[in-house]
Order: structure tokens, then C-alpha cells, then sequence
């Protein structure tokens, strides 16, 4: 229950989701997720959409239509909703719904929010700068490490600054490919071929591609701008493996590990793309716990802590890595809200640790809830 002294009703938890970026379908899909596991005898519950155009509305509760039903039909946050807002009172922050041609309905305060944004203006510390300013509580990492986490290309920078292992790679904004691409692709020259080329703050694999040669560069780095103007070229980990690690914050604070798992891509698909990620016809095999050595498990564990550290997590993250064929681990990216869809990893981790899917919910908000605002 929330920590404000005397209260008696249960703790009010706005889950929004939806936003602006490439993975606005996703953020739904983990919002139905979530919409169907919480505990309603626990907590009052608000859905809030955030619409494609940044529209803030009062959505529905329905998981179903947060659905995706095939490529075609991925969901999105209606727009024509009633508009919602956060109105902040010196008691608090409250939830007030306008529609049109109808006075204001206020729902009351809001206690904790869950934001289950994926991609840039959510996932990347701008809506959580907003919570802060507001003075509201909410779940998973802070501003900065929102920030660094979504970046890969700085994320990188902190990784190896704090001595974790990461893969070669080199950052190209669209102004550099535009004025010099013949430099771009002499200094991309070094990394050797196969490699990746990536949107450095979006995620759902979209936008990525394998580049097997120079003749694939320009149209891979052109990709990849179409979904953020900053760029990451990295070398491929051939003959890897693909292990993640899922970190969650115990009641007191301290990080502590799930199993390990792995992601074997099947069929036609060369890498863990949008399709193999969560399209269910594809064949992709989540292996959990991983089959690995106990060194090795011990070890992904102790650097996936060690990278939520870093970067100054809280609440959850999921770290990916790479077990490169001589057995030597590579820090790969991490995600400081990973996917909760039915088939993603990391509620599926969990699960295999003793700790359910409702329980899980339960404890980030617990978790979000315990925390001050302001400067922790």
C-alpha cells in the first residue's frame, strides 16, 4: 500500500503507454500485458494512452485490444479519447479527465505511475524529467539512466568506462554521412564485415540490418537514419551466442539476477529481428534457463549487475550479451524497460527464478512506490 500516513483507499496506478516512437505497437501490447496481470483488489488502476501525435488519453482497460494481430494490425492508443492530464495541487498530483463540452472530472491523485514506453519520449528520460518536475513516483530507472540506457552509443561509453567488455563500433550522425560519407565508410572500413548498423536510441530491432558487405553500407546507415539521426555501425559477434540477464531491484534496493536465457533464431532470420521477436508463426526458441556452464551463468550474472550499476539503474533492467565462441562474454545493450509482451524474456526469466508474472508487477510498483522524488 502507498506510504501516505492514514490513507486508506488502495494506491492509485496510472499505467501509460503508447507514445511517439517506432514502438509505439509494442508499448501497447506490453500495456495489455500488464493490464491483465495486476492485482485490481490491490490497486485502482487508470490506463492512460499516449496517442502517435502525443495526445494524452484516458484509454481502455481491455487488454484484447492491445493486441497485435498480425503485421498488418498492431494496435495503437485512440486518439480520440478523452484527453487526460496531470494536474499538480499542492496535496499531490491529480488525474483530471477532459471531455468535450463537459466540465473537468478529476480521477484523484495519482500514487505511482508505470510507464510502459518503449523508444525515445519515453523510455529515454524525457517523460521520466516530467514525473520528476511533477513530483510523482514511478517505476524503473531515472532520467540519466533512462538517458544512457536508450543510447547505445553512449551506453557503450559507460559500459567500457566502468571496464565492462563491448564490441568495436563506430557512431555516424546523419550530418556526418551527409557531408563526408566517403569518411564514414574509411572509418567503417576498420571494423571489418559482417557488421550491424542500428538506430542508437530505438529499439524492437527496428531499423537494424546486417551489412555482409561494402555494397550493403549506404542503404543499411540510410535505414537506420530513417528511424534516429544517430547511427551505430558495430562489428557482428560472429558465431555468438545470444544470453540475456534480467536485473530486478529486491524491496531494500539491492540488484539482484534472474537465470539466464537464451534466444535461438530460427527459420530465415539472420538475427533477433521484429518478426522473430514477436510475430508467434516464427521460430524463434527462448531457452530458459540457458543451457551454459555454471562459470559462465555466474558470470552474466555478476556483469549484468554490474552494468545496471553503471549506468545508475533502478527498479529493472534487462542485460543482453554475447558468448562469444571461446566462452568470453560481451556486454551487448541494456534495456531499462524491456518488454513485457507474452513473449518477451524478460517476465520469462523471472517466471523460471521463482518470481511470477502478477508477483513481478507487483514488486515494481512496490519498489516505485517505496522511493522518494526529487534527488535520490
Amino acid at each position: 500500500m502507498s506510504e501516505h500516513p492514514g490513507r486508506t483507499r488502495k494506491p492509485r496506478v496510472a499505467i501509460v503507454f503508447g507514445g511517439r516512437s517506432s514502438e509505439h505497437a509494442i508499448s501497447c501490447v506490453t500495456a495489455g500485458s500488464v493490464l491483465e496481470a495486476i492485482d485490481r483488489t490491490a490497486y485502482d488502476v487508470v490506463p492512460i494512452g499516449i496517442a502517435p501525435d502525443g495526445r494524452w488519453v484516458l484509454e481502455s482497460g481491455d487488454p484484447d485490444h492491445l493486441q497485435i494481430k498480425g503485421p498488418d494490425h498492431l494496435p495503437k492508443v485512440d486518439g480520440d479519447r478523452a484527453s487526460i492530464t496531470l494536474l499538480r495541487e499542492a496535496g499531490g498530483t491529480d488525474l483530471v479527465v477532459h471531455e468535450p463540452a463537459q466540465p473537468p472530472e478529476t480521477l484523484g491523485e495519482v500514487d505511482v505511475v508505470f510507464p510502459l514506453l518503449h523508444g525515445p519520449w519515453g523510455e529515454d528520460g524525457t517523460i521520466q524529467g516530467m514525473f520528476e518536475m511533477a513530483g510523482v513516483r514511478y517505476v524503473g530507472a531515472g532520467v540519466l539512466a533512462s538517458a544512457v540506457g536508450m543510447d547505445k552509443a553512449y551506453a557503450k561509453i559507460v559500459l567500457r568506462a566502468a571496464g565492462l567488455p563491448v564490441l568495436p563500433s563506430v557512431t555516424v550522425t546523419a550530418r556526418e554521412w551527409y557531408r563526408d560519407p566517403d569518411g564514414v565508410r574509411y572509418r567503417v572500413a576498420d571494423l571489418g564485415f559482417p557488421l550491424f548498423v542500428k538506430p542508437s536510441r530505438a529499439g524492437s530491432s527496428m531499423g537494424i540490418s546486417k551489412v555482409h558487405d561494402a555494397s550493403e553500407l549506404d542503404g543499411a546507415i540510410e535505414e537506420a537514419h530513417r528511424h534516429d539521426p544517430k547511427a551505430l555501425v558495430e562489428q557482428a559477434a560472429v558465431g555468438a551466442r545470444e544470453v540475456e540477464c534480467g536485473v530486478l531491484e529486491a524491496l531494500d534496493g539491492t540488484p539482484e539476477t534472474s537465470v539466464p536465457a537464451e534466444i535461438v533464431v530460427g527459420g530465415e532470420h539472420e538475427f533477433y529481428d521484429f518478426a522473430a521477436k514477436y510475430l508467434p508463426e516464427e521460430h524463434t526458441e527462448l531457452d530458459v534457463p540457458a543451457d551454459l556452464p555454471e562459470a559462465t551463468s555466474a558470470e552474466v550474472r555478476e556483469l549484468a549487475v554490474r552494468a545496471f550499476e553503471a549506468i545508475g539503474c533502478e527498479g529493472l533492467a534487462r542485460v543482453d550479451f554475447f558468448v562469444m565462441p571461446d566462452g568470453s562474454l560481451v556486454v551487448n545493450e541494456i534495456n531499462t524497460m524491456p518488454g513485457f509482451t507474452p513473449t518477451s524474456m524478460y517476465p520469462r526469466m523471472w517466471a523460471a527464478s521463482g518470481l511470477d508474472y502478477p508477483a513481478l508487477v507487483d514488486r515494481l510498483i512496490q519498489l516505485a512506490l517505496r522511493r522518494s522524488t526529487g534527488l535520490r
